[in-house]
């Protein structure tokens, strides 16, 4: 079949295997590029592996350290002339790549906050890999059941207090709209912190630790946002903020528990990319298009592959440390968080409107980056020519 994306909103229903491939391929060179991580991690688990950066933080540590890795997910394969997920070609692919360049790769979908899969991913662990030296935690989901009571907890995008009224980019119209949310209730605080908060990362690693599976000085990071003023309302004194607030404080006390293996846990906050999250989140995208323009101008722009390579090459290896906030975070949005690029994008954000805002941001960047994540636009691939849409993972 002849693939074409279809966008509803902000997501696209159709994927692209050869384009996804593709994007992975792009990040892998990346990598290769820079240089071999010294003294990286070799054997590295990666939970939400998928898509954004966790298929990131997968590709450096593979491709960077020469790591074996065990990726979770849950995407969908294609079926019945229906496409596949973006995130199932992204790891076929990927899983392919690595084991051509001889490294050992092992992917599993399903539910990652089922006790199922923890048994499953640690019965892999001590058949194949032994301990692991690195755990990343970069979940995404809208729901979760949760393992031990059946709950079903599903998280929202509300603020907090009181109703919130702002701007936001329709990516798929191209134009500004006002959006208007009403205010969280306790209830909905509650669940969005049981699906984003940190209960998960912890019960994976103590899962990991009662099996014996963390090596010495094993590091786990979980990746976060904080953002500018401009998101606030919306983000970090929103539901949001209330979940990643918890996953800090989960840092705090996975730390302690790795301090006994001379390990460390913490949480990198990374910088606004175009991720199947982050173009759900009303205001984001249009600050997200400014915002872009801005470091583009400045030399300063990253994408998740870039982050992932600058925080492993700069802060957790190469006989780097830490540099943490005061909040003991790592702090990879270091660059978008600048003065001058904050009061460049504050200034174009006031005059921004549907007359002028293609103008004044990096919609083309925004939307092409979008598109990349499903597989589309990407240079060498031939969008017109048949596909079949049924990859699937070598045996």
């Amino acid at each position: 079949m002849i693939i074409k994306p279809k966008v509803r909103g902000f997501i696209c229903i159709t994927a692209h295997p050869e384009g996804c491939a593709a994007h992975v391929q792009e990040q892998i060179d990346y990598v290769k590029s820079q240089g071999i991580i010294e003294d990286g991690p070799k054997k590295v688990l990666v939970i939400g592996s998928s898509t954004g950066y966790g298929l990131s933080a997968r590709i450096a540590a593979a491709f960077g350290s020469n790591a074996s890795t065990v990726g979770v997910f849950y995407e969908r394969p294609a079926l019945n002339g229906r496409t596949a997920s973006a995130g199932w070609y992204n790891s076929v692919a990927f899983e392919k790549k690595a084991k051509e360049a001889g490294l050992y790769a092992k992917s599993v979908n399903g539910d990652a906050f089922s006790d199922s899969i923890k048994d499953e991913v640690i019965s892999i662990l001590k058949e194949d890999v032994g301990k692991v030296d690195l755990v990343v935690y970069s979940l995404a989901a809208p729901r979760r059941e949760h393992p031990k009571t059946g709950a079903i907890h599903k998280s929202t995008l509300k603020p907090l207090g009181k109703p919130f009224i702002g701007p936001t980019l329709d990516t798929d119209k191209g134009i500004i709209k006002d959006v208007e949310l009403e205010p969280a209730t306790e209830e909905d605080i509650a669940n969005t912190v049981a699906v984003m908060g940190g209960e998960d990362w912890e019960m994976w690693i103590n899962a990991l630790n009662d099996a014996d599976l963390l090596e010495d000085g094993c590091q786990t990071v979980a990746f976060s946002y904080i953002g500018p003023t401009i998101t606030w309302p919306i983000y970090w004194n929103g539901t949001i903020g209330k979940a990643k607030t918890d996953v800090d404080e989960t840092a705090k006390r996975l730390d302690a528990l790795l301090k006994i293996k001379r390990g460390s846990a913490f949480v990198s906050v990374n910088k606004a990319v175009v991720t199947q999250a982050s173009s759900a989140i009303p205001v984001v995208p249009l600050y997200i298009s400014i915002l872009f323009k801005v470091m583009k101008e400045k030399g300063l722009h990253e994408g998740c592959i870039e982050q992932l390579y600058r925080l492993y090459a700069s802060q957790m290896y190469q006989g780097n440390f830490l540099d943490l906030d005061e909040a003991g975070r790592v702090r990879i949005d270091d660059w978008e968080m600048k003065p001058e690029i904050q009061e460049a994008v504050t200034e174009l954000w006031k005059i921004a409107s549907n007359d002028n805002f293609k103008d004044i941001s990096d919609y083309e960047g925004y939307r092409s980056d979008f598109l990349k994540l499903f597989g589309f636009g990407l240079e060498g691939v031939d969008y017109k020519a048949e596909t079949d849409p049924e990859i699937d993972f070598e045996k």
